[in-house]
């Protein structure tokens, strides 16, 4: 009898430093909070919005734009609005140029999954 063991590789994103999303996330945190219970700033509060549809955290007032994408936010998608918003969501009124770097999307997005939980 053999045995055989199947080694798959880690994912870029489980690979991402939280910590270094972390840092980078002091950018976002002028207009956005992670914590529970924490009010909304000129951007929406982002706890729990993970596995969400995009524009409907309540409380906030989104763009239409963003309400109506039919966007859900996971690691696809939020990798791509990361690099460019507008690529997503043309006409979003979030303004972020992007981050052209993937393993800075990867780290931020890595932080994003366990902070907004």
């Amino acid at each position: 009898m053999a045995l055989v063991v199947t080694l798959h590789a880690p994912t870029a994103l489980a690979q991402a430093a939280p910590d270094k999303g972390e840092r980078l996330f002091l950018r976002c945190r002028t207009c956005h909070e992670v914590a529970a219970g924490k009010p909304h700033k000129v951007g929406p509060n982002l706890h729990g919005f993970w596995g969400k549809p995009a524009g409907h955290i309540e409380g906030f007032k989104y763009s239409d734009a963003l309400r109506n994408s039919g966007v859900v936010w996971d690691e696809k998608t939020l990798d791509v609005w990361l690099k460019h918003p507008t690529t997503l969501i043309s006409g979003t009124t979030m303004a972020f140029i992007g981050l052209p770097e993937k393993a800075d999307r990867d780290a931020l997005i890595a932080y994003l999954q366990k902070a907004t939980k």
